[in-house]
Formats: C-alpha cells, sequence, structure tokens
C-alpha cells in the first residue's frame, strides 16, 4: 500500500455537486487483491461497516446524504468520478477509493470478474441521485449536512485529513 492516498478533488458541475470541502481519497493496493471478507474486516474496525458486494453502477449517480468506501475486491475497472467533466481512474484489486457525500462515479467498463466491497460510515444511509432535474438543488443542501466520519476506512486516521 502507499504511504498515503491520492487527493482528487471536482467541481460542482451543475448537475453532479460532488463535494465543495472534501477530497475523493484513493489508495493503490490498500486490502489484499481476491480477498473481500479482508477488505470488509478493514472497514468494520475503522468504523465502516460493509454494506454490500456486487459491482458498479454503469451510470453516474451519487450519494447526497453518505460517504462511500469501495474496495476493489477482484478484477478491474475503469470509473468516471466527479460527472461527466470528471476523471477517468483505473482501479484494480487491492485498490480502495473513499467517495465523500456528492461525488458522482460510474463504470465506465470493468473486467467480468469484478467484485466490490461497499462501505458507508457508521450511521449512515446512502440515497442514490442519479443527476435528473431537480436532485441537484435537493442534494446541495444535504451535501454539506453529512457529518464528517470520525475516521477514514482504510487507516483509521482523521478525515477530513
Amino acid at each position: 500500500m502507499t504511504e498515503g492516498p491520492e487527493l482528487l478533488f471536482f467541481a460542482d458541475d451543475g448537475t453532479i455537486p460532488n463535494n465543495p470541502r472534501l477530497p475523493v481519497l484513493l489508495f493503490r493496493g490498500a486490502v489484499p487483491a481476491g480477498d473481500p471478507t479482508a477488505a470488509e474486516a478493514l472497514f468494520a474496525a475503522h468504523g465502516w461497516p460493509p454494506a454490500w458486494r456486487d459491482g458498479i453502477y454503469p451510470y453516474h449517480h451519487y450519494h447526497p446524504d453518505a460517504h462511500e468506501a469501495l474496495a476493489i475486491a477482484q478484477g478491474k475497472v475503469r470509473v468516471m468520478l466527479g460527472g461527466e467533466g470528471g476523471q477517468a481512474v483505473e482501479l484494480a484489486a487491492g485498490d480502495v477509493v473513499v467517495l465523500p457525500a456528492g461525488t458522482g462515479h460510474r463504470n465506465l467498463e470493468s473486467s467480468p470478474d469484478l467484485l466490490v466491497v461497499g462501505a458507508y460510515p457508521t450511521g449512515q444511509s446512502p440515497t442514490e441521485y442519479r443527476g435528473r432535474p431537480g436532485e441537484h438543488a435537493q442534494a446541495v443542501p444535504q451535501i454539506t449536512q453529512v457529518p464528517d466520519p470520525e475516521r477514514e476506512p482504510v487507516r483509521g486516521r482523521a478525515w477530513p485529513l
């Protein structure tokens, strides 16, 4: 694992609000490849109970009311972060991306064996927005009200960094 995460910042594009204050955290090689149980245990140990195992939706979406951690347990995926004008990021087994509330994400393409472990901070439950008319205006005030988790889910350090 790298010493610290890559920090990615995305501006509000008028459709996908992203987060005005918190960056996306990208940890390379943070969990053992091929071991979703290890990713779940790491997340749980830092106050992010694992919520699901699956893939990433092939359309832009975001959660205005919850932060989200995604561990790539197996396979690889090319994800668009930040909405249509955001940044395409290649993720492989072992990588973890932490998305602050409001951050757009979309699966552009993935290997057939992709398995992702998803988690949210204790007490947070996500609503899915897709950038439909009217959602942006509802989302912006919600995003500012989402409490910061005590710790980020990979190293357990205070977040925001």
